[in-house]
């Protein structure tokens, strides 16, 4: 049975509140003070890792959109996308602003120094084209050939955020690892779907 576009449209809503909520309860935990000893860093760290999830959410949604029968998950694709960056801005701005209060002689050193940090400002700086061209219009002007190579960035992203995430954490890497190693399969898929069946 084919998924409708009308079921995945109609969802879009409840899809958009119930990612959009963790951050908000994130922020109230945090004005409450209830986010533990270091609530600075315990909200960067949930706010980055849920736009590593949703940036592995995306390639999965993308690859699962090459069946027919599941072609209208393309409907909520871009959706994901931009909740995705509006993850990473939070975690952006959270340790440019929170963190470090905007000093940026400390943050430049820290981006020089710390490789995790430095991987992090790459994939900030990566991620900005795809949220710029994501409308209609701009997939028209740059003609949709065009737009999907600048699109195929998210297949440099994605690893580059899960390798961010991983050398960040100082204790159990378990948990990025997992993330990496979902990263890497869905990426060899894409690779075998679009050079092997498609020539077969």
């Amino acid at each position: 049975m084919r998924l409708s576009s009308k079921v995945v449209n109609q969802s879009k809503p409840i899809i958009l509140f119930l990612l959009i909520a963790p951050s908000i309860f994130w922020i109230v935990m945090l004005v409450q003070g209830n986010l533990g000893v270091n609530p600075i860093d315990k909200l960067m760290d949930e706010l980055g890792q849920m736009a590593l999830r949703l940036i592995i959410a995306t390639l999965i949604i993308s690859s699962l959109s090459e069946f027919k029968l599941l072609r209208a998950l393309q409907n909520i694709r871009r959706m994901i996308g931009l909740l995705a960056f509006y993850y990473v801005l939070s975690h952006f701005l959270t340790y440019i602003v929170l963190d470090h209060f905007f000093n940026w002689e400390f943050i430049i050193k820290d981006l020089i120094k710390r490789p995790f940090i430095t991987f992090g400002f790459i994939n900030f700086v990566l991620i900005l084209p795809l949220v710029f061209t994501s409308t209609n219009t701009m997939v028209k002007k740059l003609t949709f050939k065009i737009w999907k190579r600048l699109h195929s960035l998210i297949y440099i992203i994605a690893p580059l955020a899960a390798l961010h995430y991983y050398l960040l954490t100082k204790a159990d890497k378990t948990e990025p690892l997992i993330y990496l190693g979902i990263i890497l399969g869905l990426l060899l898929w894409r690779f075998y779907y679009k050079i092997i069946i498609k020539f077969i």
